[in-house]
């Protein structure tokens, strides 16, 4: 890369030289041709006031042929017919041709001043003719001189040119070589820091370097580095979590498994012939298997709510009638517990799945009726607040204790695993509570106190249906 900045430095220098030079050649020609011009404009001006026309046009002529022979230039008088009465070259003026095509004298006459230039066949040499029409007579002066631009002095100035060049290139060469050197040492030490990660993205530590676009690129791979750092301890928690989540499932399924096969087996043995004794095994073993599939069926809607896999129909719930419905399935338990539960609901609809909604409503109210106390209230309350849905449902039951408000959505996690093994359950009521409301994008929130209950609050935002 050194290489390439300092190959391709090199050569944008030379360019730049070489059109630098190509400019300075024709604005020198421009101002050369430019002085030139007006010198003999002004020469021939004096002339015009100079000369004697009341004398012969060879005799005026005459005294100006040394001294233009001298400085290597022409003088002619023109007629303003275009015919030539005198040339300062010893050459026979009525043997010209009439020279009122001639650009310049074509000008002058139009304008007063006129300048060409052109290859005079006379002379046999590249000329730069001026001429001004005669403000004292009937003629037009025209002055000639052998004109070949800045090339006469290109001998002069190649050397300087010359030197001017190398010393350029030395210069740039010594530059581009620095300016290389002075990207590509950052970009060196970037890439030495990012080989010290080696697979554990430690923490990575850069200087600040003189050029803005190389600060922004160790920015960006150190944010970067954070990102993949935090990423894999995200990924390494989530391991843990499924293998927790396993391990407790197997549990889970493993006591009701053991107790099922335990029944089964008395059976079998025959050594039970207690019909009444009989029949409640088969009531437990079938008590059992129920739970399993409870439990079977909450893993399951917990995979599909995190995968998002299954299509989720959705359709205008009644929140009112949802409502009546769950309160309704709940009494027995609530009956058992001693509890009274208290609903108020205000006549709204959301666009939800039903099944989602009935399993939010009743995993909320039922923990609510079975961490109670006996004769104890649970009050329901659903209205809208700021376009969205909020569901409260506060109890004045146990409580939980503020260390454990933190894991209460945790798959499995139990606050009181003694008590909750006794009320039943499948220890992923709020677990599935909680993605639930994720699903919704929604939000929810818990404040509790030992010995004076619970409140859930749950917000979901209103969809429209599309």
């Amino acid at each position: 890369m050194r290489k390439a900045i300092f190959v391709k430095f090199i050569q944008i220098i030379l360019v730049v030289l070489a059109l630098s030079s190509f400019i300075f050649y024709i604005a020198s020609s421009s101002a050369l041709l430019k002085t030139s011009r007006n010198d003999m404009l002004y020469t021939l001006k004096v002339m015009d006031h100079v000369l004697d026309y009341s004398g012969t046009p060879e005799d005026m002529i005459n005294e100006l042929r040394q001294t233009f022979h001298d400085n290597q230039s022409r003088f002619t008088l023109i007629r303003t017919d275009g015919s030539v009465v005198a040339d300062t070259e010893n050459i026979d003026a009525s043997a010209l041709v009439n020279h009122l095509d001639r650009e310049e004298v074509e000008e002058a006459l139009n304008t007063g001043e006129g300048a060409s230039r052109r290859y005079s066949q006379t002379v046999k040499e590249n000329m730069l003719y001026v001429a001004v029409r005669s403000q004292n007579s009937d003629y037009i002066l025209r002055m000639a001189t052998p004109y070949t631009g800045m090339k006469e002095y290109l001998a002069l100035l190649l050397p300087a040119v010359w030197l001017s060049f190398f010393v350029a290139i030395m210069y740039s060469a010594f530059s581009a070589d620095s300016f290389a050197g002075s990207i590509t040492k950052p970009l060196n030490e970037i890439s030495q820091e990012m080989l010290k990660v080696n697979g554990d993205y430690a923490d990575l530590s850069f200087e600040t370097y003189q050029y803005p676009e190389l600060n922004i690129i160790a920015e960006t791979i150190t944010k970067m580095s954070g990102n993949v750092k935090e990423y894999l301890n995200r990924l390494e928690l989530e391991k843990q979590i499924r293998q927790e989540f396993f391990s407790n499932a197997s549990h889970e399924l493993k006591t009701p498994i053991t107790s099922v096969q335990g029944y089964a087996e008395l059976l079998e043995s025959g050594i039970i012939e207690d019909e009444e004794q009989k029949k409640d095994f088969a009531r437990r073993i079938k008590k059992e298997a129920g739970n399993m599939n409870n439990l079977i069926n909450d893993i399951l809607m917990i995979s599909r709510l995190e995968t998002k896999e299954a299509e989720v129909v959705k359709t205008d719930v009644r929140l009112t009638i949802l409502l009546d419905d769950i309160i309704a399935s709940l009494k027995p338990l609530a009956a058992s517990h001693e509890v009274t539960i208290h609903l108020d609901c205000k006549p709204l609809g959301i666009y939800a799945n039903d099944q989602q909604m009935k399993e939010l409503f009743g995993n909320l109210i039922s923990n609510a009726i079975k961490y109670n106390k006996p004769g104890g209230q649970v009050w329901v309350t659903v209205t809208e607040e700021n376009r969205n849905v909020a569901i409260r449902v506060r109890d004045n039951g146990m409580g939980i204790p503020r260390e454990a408000l933190g894991r209460i959505f945790e798959r499995f996690y139990r606050v009181d695993k003694g008590r909750s093994k006794k009320q039943g359950g499948t220890g992923l009521g709020l677990s599935i509570v909680k993605h639930i409301v994720n699903f919704y994008q929604g939000s929810i929130s818990v404040r509790s106190k030992l010995d004076e209950g619970t409140e859930f609050t749950v917000m979901i935002p209103i969809q429209k249906k599309i």
